[in-house]
């Protein structure tokens, strides 16, 4: 059981650092809540089901195709429904829940309400220090590693980062400073969408998808990124796989400890806020410097 806790913690724990960093990032430049964001993920994992069961490319081709095809999508979310009304918080968290909500309609239209599955790509068992993982698990596990690195590379190590980092501190003196902070905020959002797509294409093969897979990840971003502190990167990465290894060691610890897992990220979240109200690495309210 400890090693099945091991392994699944950190399967999650990677899958919802890809989803915190994305949300955080866009959080932390435009100041808004994309619920649409969790919306994205579930498209992505059910691009890579069409691409590889129906179009019958091979998963090299077809994971691909779908990060870069929910990546446009979530450039045309943002400007065609996010922008508009961004200046106004209740609207964009009402529009993007109405858009998830019609993402999910259209993939039930489509598909049903069925459980699907995808085949793995890659076959076989691994024992590494007495635990065993599948090489699917470890392929996937790579997949979000290279993914974090590059993420990592972008914000610190080019001009673009410095941009979105600087927009982030303050939006107001970046825009004096002539950076360009509305191309700022599309980049933003489309490495946001990046990421969502990397992240449902990872769990395609791991797990059944279905039109309602976007509530429970939604949850736990939302726990993480409060838990980590809004706005920072590092505590969304750290929180992300503290959540996952919680949620791992409930559902296998706890009777019925699957239904639980949401009650348990949001009972970590609250106890955070009561204790530290701007998250464990985050930083004082705007208002309040």
């Amino acid at each position: 059981m400890l090693r099945s806790i091991l392994v699944t913690g950190l399967v999650n724990g990677a899958i919802y650092a890809l989803l915190a960093l994305g949300f955080s990032l866009v959080f932390g430049v435009a100041r808004i809540v994309n619920i649409a964001y969790a919306g994205l993920y579930m498209l992505s994992a059910y691009l890579v089901y069409i691409l590889l069961n129906v179009a019958g490319l091979p998963a090299p081709a077809a994971v691909p195709l779908a990060v870069v095809a929910t990546v446009l999508l979530g450039l045309l979310v943002y400007r065609v429904v996010i922008e508009p009304v961004r200046e106004h918080e209740s609207a964009v968290l009402i529009s993007t829940i109405a858009l998830t909500l019609v993402f999910q309609e259209l993939v039930l239209a489509a598909f049903g309400g069925n459980f699907l599955g995808n085949p793995v790509w890659a076959d076989g068992i691994l024992a590494v220090l007495g635990v065993t993982v599948t090489y699917q698990q470890l392929l996937s596990l790579g997949v979000v590693a290279l993914a974090l690195a590059a993420i990592w590379l972008i914000l610190t190590r080019t001009r673009l980062g410095m941009a979105i980092r600087a927009t982030a501190d303050d939006r107001e003196v970046a825009n004096l400073m002539g950076m360009n902070v509305r191309a700022v905020e599309l980049w933003s959002a489309a490495l946001s969408a990046a990421l969502a797509g990397i992240a449902g294409a990872v769990v395609a093969p791991l797990a059944v998808i279905d039109p309602l897979m976007w509530q429970g990840p939604l949850v736990n971003i939302l726990a993480i990124v409060v838990v980590g502190g809004l706005g920072s990167l590092k505590g969304s990465l750290m929180a992300a796989f503290l959540i996952g290894y919680v949620e791992a060691a409930t559902v296998f610890l706890l009777p019925s400890g699957s239904f639980l897992k949401g009650a348990v990220a949001l009972t970590i979240m609250v106890a955070v806020l009561l204790v530290r109200p701007e998250g464990l690495f985050g930083v004082a309210f705007e208002e309040e410097r």
